[in-house]
């Protein structure tokens, strides 16, 4: 049997470029495909979705949803785990997670708020057809919308965090060579995945990145891993990750458990106070999936680290998100 893998997605997409993070940093034999140049039907009746990205396994299965396949694909390349066992893990997803479930909001409010990046994105994905650019257009403020950055206030707000996240990465590669300690994580791969998929790449971002080339040209190079390093071990990790956590409790908390309450009430939409102004999202079953991810890796657990890890959410103020 074939070892190779595809992935199935685009160029332009933060998940596809993440899952392509994760499988260089595998050693993986793997290829790239654009779905839109391949049999998009039998992939989206095969893994049971329309998002991309999906992965063509050597066995023949097609599956979605980075998460569990980076989990799955960690018993299969040991000693590159992009998630680390124990209570470092639980760290990792949470971390992980905001950026999946929070900071793409900001990629999709840069690429379609601003008419520079919104042509820039829509011919490069409709390959250059302008008529179905412009439908790619129309799609582009909707997803705005349903993610909550209509308003001026947020889309600023936005911004200034994802500014604050670059300028935290800035300080941490002088530390470190990755985010979390000295190889990478799958915060590495979603992190990179927002580089190269947009803010490296879409016009009105990269002018603001220009201020950064530390960060710059660690996306450039960051894929060319020997295997070697180790990750700052938990509770203390990284500046970079304790960063992160802080921000964590002002923004993606109040959201994910408002959104969590909307799922439980069959509610279609939620108000959240995120940046002082309550703001209007669409309730989506997958933040909450993702939220009971990290649960229940908790509860798997041996007691003594989940002690370590309760004491831990509490002493971060996220035991009402992550320590039920």
């Amino acid at each position: 049997m074939s070892q190779n893998y595809t992935i199935y997605g685009g160029p332009l997409s933060y998940f596809s470029r993440k899952l392509q993070a994760a499988m260089i940093f595998y050693g993986a034999d793997f290829t790239f495909a654009e779905k839109r140049q391949n049999d998009s039907e039998l992939i989206e009746t095969r893994s049971g979705t329309h998002q991309v990205p999906v992965l063509h396994t050597p066995e023949n299965w097609m599956i979605a949803d980075t998460t569990p396949i980076i989990r799955m694909l960690d018993t299969r390349f040991p000693g590159r785990e992009m998630f680390p066992p124990g209570p470092l893990g639980i760290l990792t997803h949470i971390l992980e997670e905001y950026f999946d479930e929070w900071i793409a909001r900001t990629m999709v409010h840069y690429r379609w708020h601003y008419k520079e990046s919104a042509e820039f994105a829509s011919m490069a994905i409709a390959l250059g057809d302008q008529r179905a650019a412009a439908t790619v257009r129309g799609w582009g403020p909707r997803a705005c919308r349903a993610t909550g950055t209509e308003s001026e206030i947020q889309q600023e707000q936005a911004e200034l965090e994802y500014i604050r996240i670059v300028e935290a990465m800035d300080e941490q590669l002088q530390e470190s060579r990755y985010l979390l300690g000295d190889r990478p994580s799958a915060v590495d791969c979603i992190v990179l995945g927002g580089l190269w998929a947009h803010t490296n790449n879409d016009p009105t971002p990269k002018k603001m990145m220009a201020n950064y080339p530390r960060v710059t040209d660690w996306a450039d190079s960051a894929a060319d891993w020997d295997g070697s390093g180790e990750l700052v071990p938990f509770p203390e990790s990284t500046t970079f990750a304790n960063f992160i956590l802080n921000e964590i409790r002002g923004t993606y908390l109040p959201f994910v458990m408002a959104n969590c309450a909307a799922v439980k009430a069959g509610a279609k939409a939620f108000h959240a106070n995120i940046y002082g102004e309550a703001v209007s999202f669409l309730t989506r079953a997958y933040p909450e999936q993702s939220r009971q991810m990290i649960l229940h890796a908790i509860e798997q657990l041996v007691s003594d680290e989940q002690y370590l890890v309760a004491d831990w959410l509490a002493s971060k103020k996220l035991a009402t998100c992550f320590g039920e």
